[in-house]
């Protein structure tokens, strides 16, 4: 099992998902043919991809799903409500999950959804477990539940949101309005609040922490490996970032 990031942030974000059995795209915020590129520049053809799955339906998660689907004829998973809100167009092959519904199975991939408070219609993220591996999505939330953390137990791998920095948001260049939304209970993880979730989690058996969704304007890289270090320092060698402009490489587990 294997991951890579096409991109992170508020620009756009989607991350490749492969095991022996399935290949999947999580999220399609930019426009198809540049996740094609970006694919292309992993050794992946996008006519590949087993399905699409999407958490929520905000511009940059959701841009490129109904044209990169329509193109190459690919099976889209969504929530009833993120389907509710129409924004990717006629999808053929539509398969509509309840955020709060035991695990579904793509090829060998068992995919356990669970719901988080976010400022959209019935936005979810997603555990991917393929044998005896597990990793662990969770950007697009304003605050950890319990429910979250245990859905994150025994994760080999997460991909953990450092949104931003609260007093570079404070100061920054956004209006009151959304300042307040990005920094509220249905925005975005702060750096410390994204060291606090993997404080609380069992981070011994991560091989690897991927910061992602981090904000151009409001955070710094050296800000948000900074915070989470602070909290669990010994993490520090598995510790890497995503970049909004370009795809990673390969994680594997």
């Amino acid at each position: 099992m294997r991951f890579a990031s096409l991109g992170s942030g508020s620009g756009g974000n989607a991350t490749l998902i492969e095991s022996p059995g399935a290949r999947l795209l999580l999220d399609c915020g930019f426009a198809a043919r540049e996740v094609e590129r970006r694919l292309e520049g992993l050794g992946v053809a996008a006519d590949s991809l087993d399905a699409i799955l999407v958490t929520h339906e905000h511009q940059d998660h959701i841009r490129g799903v109904g044209a990169l689907a329509r193109r190459h004829r690919l099976p889209v998973w969504m929530t009833h409500g993120t389907h509710r809100k129409n924004r990717c167009g006629e999808l053929a092959r539509l398969h509509l999950f309840h955020s709060h519904q035991p695990a579904f199975s793509i090829g060998d991939l068992a995919i356990q959804p669970f719901a988080v408070p976010h400022d959209a219609s019935e936005p979810v993220q997603f555990t991917f477990s393929s044998a005896g591996r597990k990793l662990g999505v969770l950007t697009d939330l304003g605050m950890p539940t319990p429910h979250i953390l245990e859905r994150l137990g025994g994760c080999d791998a997460l991909v953990l949101e450092c949104n931003h920095d609260p007093r570079m948001l404070a100061g920054g260049p956004y209006p009151p309005s959304l300042r307040r939304r990005v920094g509220g209970g249905y925005g975005h993880l702060s750096n410390q609040q994204a060291a606090q979730i993997l404080l609380r989690l069992d981070h011994a058996r991560l091989r690897h922490l991927v910061a992602g969704h981090l904000s151009e304007r409001n955070n710094r890289p050296e800000l948000a490996c900074a915070a989470l270090l602070e909290r669990v320092p010994e993490i520090e060698p598995r510790l890497s970032l995503t970049c909004q402009r370009q795809a990673s490489g390969w994680f594997d587990l």
